[in-house]
Protein backbone atom coordinates (compact mmCIF):
# COMPACT_ATOMS: atom_id res chain seq x y z
CA UNK A 1 0.00 0.00 0.00
CA UNK A 2 2.51 2.55 1.19
CA UNK A 3 5.04 1.98 -2.03
CA UNK A 4 1.93 2.85 -4.56
CA UNK A 5 1.08 5.85 -2.50
CA UNK A 6 4.79 7.07 -2.82
CA UNK A 7 4.40 6.65 -6.61
CA UNK A 8 1.51 9.63 -6.80
CA UNK A 9 3.87 11.37 -9.67
CA UNK A 10 3.00 7.69 -11.79
CA UNK A 11 -0.37 7.63 -10.75
CA UNK A 12 -1.33 11.08 -11.66
CA UNK A 13 0.72 10.54 -14.89
CA UNK A 14 -1.03 7.35 -15.87
CA UNK A 15 -4.73 8.80 -15.39
CA UNK A 16 -3.81 12.25 -17.39
CA UNK A 17 -2.64 9.81 -20.39
CA UNK A 18 -5.62 8.07 -20.63
CA UNK A 19 -7.25 11.22 -20.94
CA UNK A 20 -5.66 13.04 -22.73
CA UNK A 21 -4.41 10.07 -25.21
CA UNK A 22 -0.97 10.56 -25.79
CA UNK A 23 1.98 11.33 -23.65
CA UNK A 24 2.35 14.67 -25.39
CA UNK A 25 -1.37 15.44 -24.34
CA UNK A 26 -0.46 14.76 -20.89
CA UNK A 27 2.43 16.07 -20.33
CA UNK A 28 0.60 19.84 -21.47
CA UNK A 29 -1.96 19.32 -18.92
CA UNK A 30 0.92 18.06 -16.39
CA UNK A 31 3.22 21.13 -17.59
CA UNK A 32 5.81 18.74 -18.00
CA UNK A 33 7.96 17.20 -20.80
CA UNK A 34 6.60 13.65 -22.83
CA UNK A 35 9.66 11.85 -21.43
CA UNK A 36 8.91 12.47 -17.98
CA UNK A 37 5.39 11.33 -18.61
CA UNK A 38 6.56 8.03 -19.90
CA UNK A 39 9.37 7.86 -17.33
CA UNK A 40 6.49 8.23 -14.66
CA UNK A 41 4.17 5.64 -16.11
CA UNK A 42 7.29 2.98 -16.35
CA UNK A 43 7.90 3.24 -12.86
CA UNK A 44 4.67 2.89 -11.75
CA UNK A 45 4.07 -0.23 -14.39
CA UNK A 46 7.26 -1.50 -12.77
CA UNK A 47 6.12 -0.96 -9.24
CA UNK A 48 2.49 -3.11 -9.81
CA UNK A 49 4.25 -5.46 -12.05
CA UNK A 50 1.66 -5.01 -15.41
CA UNK A 51 2.00 -3.79 -18.55
CA UNK A 52 -0.63 -0.48 -18.35
CA UNK A 53 0.22 0.59 -21.75
CA UNK A 54 0.72 -1.14 -25.06
CA UNK A 55 3.26 1.74 -26.85
CA UNK A 56 4.10 1.56 -30.76
CA UNK A 57 5.69 4.29 -32.60
CA UNK A 58 2.00 5.54 -33.86
CA UNK A 59 -0.38 4.29 -31.16
CA UNK A 60 -0.60 4.25 -27.31
CA UNK A 61 -3.16 1.82 -25.96
CA UNK A 62 -4.27 0.68 -22.57
CA UNK A 63 -4.26 -3.26 -21.62
CA UNK A 64 -6.93 -5.13 -20.13
CA UNK A 65 -4.99 -4.52 -17.03
CA UNK A 66 -4.92 -0.94 -17.30
CA UNK A 67 -8.46 -1.15 -17.83
CA UNK A 68 -9.11 -2.47 -14.94
CA UNK A 69 -6.44 -0.35 -13.02
CA UNK A 70 -8.15 3.12 -14.78
CA UNK A 71 -11.62 1.87 -13.40
CA UNK A 72 -10.65 1.60 -9.88
CA UNK A 73 -7.79 4.65 -9.63
CA UNK A 74 -9.25 7.65 -11.40
CA UNK A 75 -12.44 7.74 -9.39
CA UNK A 76 -10.27 7.79 -5.93
CA UNK A 77 -7.95 10.41 -7.56
CA UNK A 78 -10.97 12.50 -8.47
CA UNK A 79 -12.18 12.24 -5.41
CA UNK A 80 -9.26 13.18 -3.22
CA UNK A 81 -8.95 16.39 -5.74
CA UNK A 82 -12.10 17.18 -4.60
CA UNK A 83 -11.35 17.23 -1.17
CA UNK A 84 -10.18 20.43 -0.23
CA UNK A 85 -13.45 21.96 -1.37
CA UNK A 86 -15.80 19.72 1.54
CA UNK A 87 -13.85 22.14 4.39
CA UNK A 88 -14.51 25.20 2.66
CA UNK A 89 -18.57 24.41 1.95
CA UNK A 90 -19.50 28.62 1.99
CA UNK A 91 -16.57 28.94 -0.52
CA UNK A 92 -17.75 30.03 -4.00
CA UNK A 93 -17.40 27.32 -6.50
CA UNK A 94 -14.92 27.31 -8.89
CA UNK A 95 -12.92 25.66 -11.53
CA UNK A 96 -14.14 23.71 -14.21
CA UNK A 97 -17.36 21.89 -14.66
CA UNK A 98 -17.32 19.90 -17.45
CA UNK A 99 -20.84 18.65 -18.18
CA UNK A 100 -22.64 16.29 -21.22
CA UNK A 101 -25.93 16.35 -22.14
CA UNK A 102 -27.98 15.02 -25.25
CA UNK A 103 -29.26 17.72 -28.20
CA UNK A 104 -32.81 17.78 -27.35
CA UNK A 105 -32.31 18.80 -23.82
CA UNK A 106 -29.70 21.37 -24.86
CA UNK A 107 -32.51 22.73 -26.94
CA UNK A 108 -34.55 23.78 -23.73
CA UNK A 109 -31.88 24.12 -20.99
CA UNK A 110 -28.72 26.07 -23.04
CA UNK A 111 -30.60 29.25 -22.56
CA UNK A 112 -30.99 29.36 -18.87
CA UNK A 113 -27.75 27.55 -18.19
CA UNK A 114 -26.27 30.52 -20.27
CA UNK A 115 -27.72 32.83 -18.18
CA UNK A 116 -28.96 31.78 -14.62
CA UNK A 117 -26.59 29.17 -13.64
CA UNK A 118 -23.66 31.13 -15.27
CA UNK A 119 -23.87 34.52 -14.17
CA UNK A 120 -25.07 33.23 -10.57
CA UNK A 121 -21.68 31.41 -10.22
CA UNK A 122 -18.77 33.74 -12.38
CA UNK A 123 -15.59 31.71 -11.57
CA UNK A 124 -16.86 28.39 -12.89
CA UNK A 125 -15.41 27.63 -15.78
CA UNK A 126 -18.20 25.99 -18.29
CA UNK A 127 -17.20 22.94 -20.62
CA UNK A 128 -20.39 21.36 -22.46
CA UNK A 129 -20.82 19.00 -24.41
CA UNK A 130 -23.57 18.01 -26.43
CA UNK A 131 -24.21 14.63 -27.67
CA UNK A 132 -26.36 11.48 -27.99
CA UNK A 133 -23.65 9.61 -28.07
CA UNK A 134 -23.15 7.67 -24.37
CA UNK A 135 -19.81 9.52 -22.88
CA UNK A 136 -17.82 7.20 -20.93
CA UNK A 137 -17.79 9.75 -17.85
CA UNK A 138 -14.58 8.95 -15.70
CA UNK A 139 -12.01 8.43 -19.27
CA UNK A 140 -13.12 11.80 -20.73
CA UNK A 141 -13.54 13.53 -17.11
CA UNK A 142 -16.44 14.31 -17.32
CA UNK A 143 -17.69 15.93 -13.87
CA UNK A 144 -21.32 14.94 -14.38
CA UNK A 145 -23.59 13.83 -17.83
CA UNK A 146 -27.55 14.33 -18.41
CA UNK A 147 -29.48 11.09 -19.58
CA UNK A 148 -32.84 10.60 -20.30
CA UNK A 149 -33.36 6.45 -19.87
CA UNK A 150 -32.37 3.98 -17.61
CA UNK A 151 -28.52 3.66 -17.10
CA UNK A 152 -26.26 1.04 -16.65
CA UNK A 153 -25.31 2.15 -12.67
CA UNK A 154 -21.72 -0.13 -12.18
CA UNK A 155 -19.69 2.14 -9.84
CA UNK A 156 -21.48 5.22 -10.79
CA UNK A 157 -23.94 7.43 -8.99
CA UNK A 158 -27.22 7.98 -10.80
CA UNK A 159 -29.40 10.84 -9.29
CA UNK A 160 -32.97 10.79 -10.85
CA UNK A 161 -33.88 14.70 -11.51
CA UNK A 162 -37.58 13.86 -12.83
CA UNK A 163 -39.53 11.62 -14.83
CA UNK A 164 -40.35 12.51 -18.75
CA UNK A 165 -43.71 11.72 -20.32
CA UNK A 166 -43.10 9.70 -23.66
CA UNK A 167 -45.48 9.64 -26.64
CA UNK A 168 -45.56 8.26 -30.18
CA UNK A 169 -45.90 11.01 -32.38
CA UNK A 170 -46.77 11.08 -36.28
CA UNK A 171 -47.44 14.11 -39.05
CA UNK A 172 -50.95 14.41 -40.36
CA UNK A 173 -49.83 13.42 -43.85
CA UNK A 174 -48.90 10.17 -42.67
CA UNK A 175 -52.22 9.50 -40.60
CA UNK A 176 -53.41 10.16 -43.74
CA UNK A 177 -51.75 7.73 -46.19
CA UNK A 178 -50.94 4.78 -43.60
CA UNK A 179 -54.25 5.51 -41.37
CA UNK A 180 -54.66 6.18 -37.44
CA UNK A 181 -53.80 2.63 -35.37
CA UNK A 182 -56.36 2.26 -32.84
CA UNK A 183 -54.74 -0.73 -31.37
CA UNK A 184 -51.56 -2.12 -30.53
CA UNK A 185 -51.81 -4.75 -32.87
CA UNK A 186 -52.13 -2.38 -36.00
CA UNK A 187 -49.37 0.06 -34.94
CA UNK A 188 -46.79 -3.03 -35.08
CA UNK A 189 -47.54 -2.56 -38.36
CA UNK A 190 -46.68 1.02 -39.12
CA UNK A 191 -43.14 2.30 -40.39
CA UNK A 192 -40.98 4.27 -37.50
CA UNK A 193 -38.42 6.47 -37.65
CA UNK A 194 -36.03 4.97 -35.03
CA UNK A 195 -33.41 5.54 -32.00
CA UNK A 196 -31.04 3.12 -32.78
CA UNK A 197 -27.34 2.45 -30.70
CA UNK A 198 -26.76 -0.94 -32.62
CA UNK A 199 -29.74 -2.72 -31.57
CA UNK A 200 -33.62 -3.50 -32.05
CA UNK A 201 -35.52 -1.13 -30.58
CA UNK A 202 -38.58 -2.31 -29.03
CA UNK A 203 -41.68 0.21 -27.92
CA UNK A 204 -43.07 -1.33 -24.68
CA UNK A 205 -46.68 -0.10 -23.10
CA UNK A 206 -48.19 -0.02 -19.39
CA UNK A 207 -50.81 -2.93 -19.95
CA UNK A 208 -47.57 -5.16 -21.05
CA UNK A 209 -48.28 -5.05 -24.60
CA UNK A 210 -44.97 -4.34 -26.42
CA UNK A 211 -43.92 -3.99 -30.33
CA UNK A 212 -40.69 -4.02 -32.09
CA UNK A 213 -40.32 -1.54 -34.58
CA UNK A 214 -39.04 -1.37 -38.13
CA UNK A 215 -38.75 1.74 -40.65
CA UNK A 216 -36.63 2.83 -43.02
CA UNK A 217 -35.25 6.06 -40.87
CA UNK A 218 -32.78 5.72 -38.31
CA UNK A 219 -32.01 8.21 -36.31
CA UNK A 220 -28.88 8.60 -33.63
CA UNK A 221 -30.60 11.96 -32.15
CA UNK A 222 -33.84 12.88 -30.62
CA UNK A 223 -33.92 15.87 -33.10
CA UNK A 224 -33.23 13.86 -36.28
CA UNK A 225 -36.54 11.56 -35.36
CA UNK A 226 -38.51 14.05 -34.60
CA UNK A 227 -37.55 16.29 -37.80
CA UNK A 228 -38.51 12.07 -39.61
CA UNK A 229 -41.77 12.27 -37.78
CA UNK A 230 -42.64 16.28 -39.03
CA UNK A 231 -41.73 15.17 -42.53
CA UNK A 232 -43.49 11.91 -42.72
CA UNK A 233 -41.02 9.64 -42.33
CA UNK A 234 -42.81 7.67 -39.68
CA UNK A 235 -43.85 7.25 -36.36
CA UNK A 236 -41.33 8.48 -33.62
CA UNK A 237 -41.08 7.50 -29.70
CA UNK A 238 -39.80 10.82 -28.30
CA UNK A 239 -40.22 12.94 -24.63
CA UNK A 240 -43.39 14.94 -24.83
CA UNK A 241 -41.25 17.84 -23.68
CA UNK A 242 -39.45 18.19 -26.89
CA UNK A 243 -42.54 17.95 -29.46
CA UNK A 244 -45.41 19.70 -26.98
CA UNK A 245 -45.25 22.85 -29.40
CA UNK A 246 -45.33 20.19 -32.73
CA UNK A 247 -48.58 19.04 -30.81
CA UNK A 248 -50.31 22.15 -30.06
CA UNK A 249 -49.75 23.46 -33.65
CA UNK A 250 -50.72 20.64 -35.34
CA UNK A 251 -47.52 19.84 -37.15
CA UNK A 252 -47.85 16.57 -35.06
CA UNK A 253 -50.54 14.17 -33.50
CA UNK A 254 -50.14 11.65 -31.07
CA UNK A 255 -50.59 8.24 -31.78
CA UNK A 256 -52.49 5.31 -29.61
CA UNK A 257 -52.43 8.35 -26.96
CA UNK A 258 -55.27 6.20 -25.21
CA UNK A 259 -52.70 3.38 -24.65
CA UNK A 260 -49.70 5.19 -22.46
CA UNK A 261 -46.05 4.50 -22.49
CA UNK A 262 -44.08 4.34 -19.63
CA UNK A 263 -42.19 7.63 -18.25
CA UNK A 264 -38.96 7.53 -19.21
CA UNK A 265 -36.14 8.88 -16.04
CA UNK A 266 -33.96 12.22 -16.26
CA UNK A 267 -30.91 11.34 -14.42
CA UNK A 268 -27.31 13.31 -13.94
CA UNK A 269 -24.67 10.37 -13.20
CA UNK A 270 -20.80 11.28 -11.99
CA UNK A 271 -18.54 9.06 -10.51
CA UNK A 272 -18.20 11.00 -7.08
CA UNK A 273 -19.52 8.96 -4.64
CA UNK A 274 -20.15 10.55 -1.00
CA UNK A 275 -18.01 13.64 -1.41
CA UNK A 276 -19.81 15.13 -4.30
CA UNK A 277 -18.71 18.58 -5.05
CA UNK A 278 -20.64 21.78 -4.55
CA UNK A 279 -20.58 22.74 -8.23
CA UNK A 280 -21.66 19.25 -9.00
CA UNK A 281 -24.91 19.25 -6.69
CA UNK A 282 -25.84 23.03 -7.81
CA UNK A 283 -25.42 22.45 -11.33
CA UNK A 284 -27.95 18.83 -10.60
CA UNK A 285 -30.55 21.00 -8.48
CA UNK A 286 -30.41 23.80 -11.44
CA UNK A 287 -30.80 21.31 -14.19
CA UNK A 288 -33.74 19.10 -12.12
CA UNK A 289 -35.61 22.71 -11.55
CA UNK A 290 -35.04 24.07 -15.35
CA UNK A 291 -35.90 20.89 -16.97
CA UNK A 292 -39.21 20.68 -14.37
CA UNK A 293 -40.25 24.11 -14.86
CA UNK A 294 -39.72 23.44 -18.65
CA UNK A 295 -41.71 20.54 -19.01
CA UNK A 296 -44.60 22.18 -17.25
CA UNK A 297 -44.61 25.40 -19.53
CA UNK A 298 -45.40 22.54 -22.13
CA UNK A 299 -47.67 20.70 -20.61
CA UNK A 300 -50.58 19.86 -22.23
Amino acid sequence: MARLLNEAPGLLAFIRTVEAGSFTAAARDLKTTPSAVSKAVARLENLVGVRLFLRTTRALKLTPDGNLFFARIAPLLREIDESAELLLPSKEPTGRLKMSMPSEIARFLMAPLMTKFANDYPLLQLDIGITDRYVDLVREDYDVVFRVGHVSQGDLIVRRLMDVEMVLVASPSFTSHWGNPQTVAELSKLPFARYVAGRTQTIHFQNGESIVTSGRVDCDSGYGLQVAALEGMGVAHLMHWVVAEDLRAGRLVQILADVPLPSLPFNAVHAFKENVPARVRLLCDFMRDEARRSSVDRSP
